[in-house]
């Protein structure tokens, strides 16, 4: 007998059909004599619309009431699996955020689970129950409903898992595990069995859309096994050797064979800003970045390049292509104290990236990389390291390309 927490994102409880889908899943495991507490998410894109209708509603609204509607999404799919789940023989109870409860900070629409209380949970969970549980919510200290911001509902899963000390934490989504690459650019990207927390945050990161990097953080400060499998399965689909279909993202002493490289992440998600003719002397790249830090505009990549007479300097940086905007009109405003000469941003950029926790102990990791994309013509306009990552700054044009490259060099490609 294992205690699950199982998790089931918005694609996979996108109808009633889907939601019917999911509780296969979980009566599977009931069946194999789990205990098993759920997360669910809203329906499909139903987020998106009670998110559009606040703003409708006011521009300017209050946050407490912005997560009282947000929340309801979750709600309604927590309502509705914990029916399908009794209907189908499965005893099972839903419990709101605020019943548990979740307890959270006051940081509406952006909160962070300060605590979980849970021996309700266990005490209905060893007797067979199944816990219905909506992602994305808790409660405040004053009492009022908060939501966990966007693909939260991760979150919810794996901090429950840890406060229930789970087995594992069974994420449930529209792919079946994590891949050596982004599938629909690589024909020959293959589905990883392991992969390490730190790897899974570096690819959640940089573009990887199928965790939510503050989940991943989560599971590996708690040592929270985390398996990510497809809910588009057959519920008594064929298992592998390890008893389970999926990836699962551990501890790397969990991995016997470790790769070099274990994955190639690519983001379309980049802006390139270039400040032409700053001063070169000491205190210039903080009055740079210090108003851009106060927008609350993170910076990534950093370039600089000092002309022949050390007199000036070109400075180059990335930063979300969402806040390119933001990060224009913020350095324009202080161009007088600033002094530059020029100010030039592009969306025309993509990062590319190495991931490997072999890469601590293999040298020419980066020479491999830097000749590969040199042979096909790709110009690298930046490059960032850490200790498991390589990444570099390149033309959108040269996207498919350079990740196709790099997946074959490392020897990723299925056979």
């Amino acid at each position: 007998m294992a205690l699950l927490v199982l998790k089931f994102g918005g694609t996979s409880v996108a109808d009633l059909d889907r939601i019917r889908a999911a509780a296969k899943h979980i009566k599977r495991e009931i069946d194999a004599g789990n205990q098993c507490a759920v997360v669910v998410s809203a329906m499909g894109d139903q987020t998106d619309h009670l998110v559009s209708w606040t703003r409708e509603a006011a521009a300017l609204h209050d946050a407490r009431e912005y997560d009282v509607v947000v929340s309801t999404g979750e709600q309604v799919t927590c309502g509705l699996l914990s029916i399908i789940l009794q209907n189908m023989g499965v005893p099972a109870r839903s419990w709101l955020g605020w019943q548990l409860p979740i307890h959270t900070d006051g940081a509406h629409g952006a909160a962070r689970i300060l605590d979980i209380e849970t021996d309700q949970l266990k005490s209905r969970l060893k007797n067979g129950e199944v816990a219905v549980v909506p992602g994305f919510q808790g409660r405040s200290p004053d009492g009022r409903i908060t939501t966990l911001g966007r693909g939260g509902s991760d979150t919810s899963a794996v901090a429950l898992a840890a406060a229930l000390g789970a087995d594992r934490c069974d994420i449930y989504t529209d792919v079946d595990g994590i891949y050596t690459g982004d599938p629909r650019i690589v024909p020959h990207a293959r589905r990883l069995d392991k992969i390490s927390y730190e790897e899974m945050l570096e690819t959640a990161s940089l573009g990887a859309k199928v965790l939510q990097t503050r989940s991943v953080q989560l599971a590996m400060v708690h040592q929270v096994r985390l398996l990510v499998r497809s809910s588009f399965e057959s519920a008594d689909g064929k298992q592998d050797d390890g008893g389970h279909t999926g990836t699962l993202v551990c501890d790397e002493d969990e991995i016997v064979e470790q790769q070099v490289v274990s994955g190639i992440a690519y983001t379309k998600d980049e802006a390139k800003v270039t400040l032409i003719g700053v001063e070169d002397k000491p205190g210039v790249a903080a009055r740079v970045f210090g108003p851009l830090a106060d927008a609350s505009i993170n910076v990534d990549m950093i370039v600089q390049n000092v002309s022949g007479d050390g007199e000036t300097t070109d400075l180059t940086f990335t930063v979300s292509a969402a806040d390119l905007d933001r990060a224009l009109d913020v350095l324009q405003k202080v161009k007088a104290e600033l002094a530059y000469e020029d100010l030039r941003g592009s969306t025309e950029i993509v990062k590319v990236s190495v991931i490997g926790i072999g890469m601590r102990s293999h040298a020419g990791v980066a020479s491999q990389m830097f000749k590969a994309l040199a042979d096909k013509g790709i110009n690298i306009e930046a490059i960032s390291t850490s200790e498991i990552k390589i990444s570099v700054l390149i033309d959108a044009a040269y996207a498919e390309l350079a990740v196709r490259t790099l997946h074959s060099l490392y020897g990723l490609d299925n056979a």
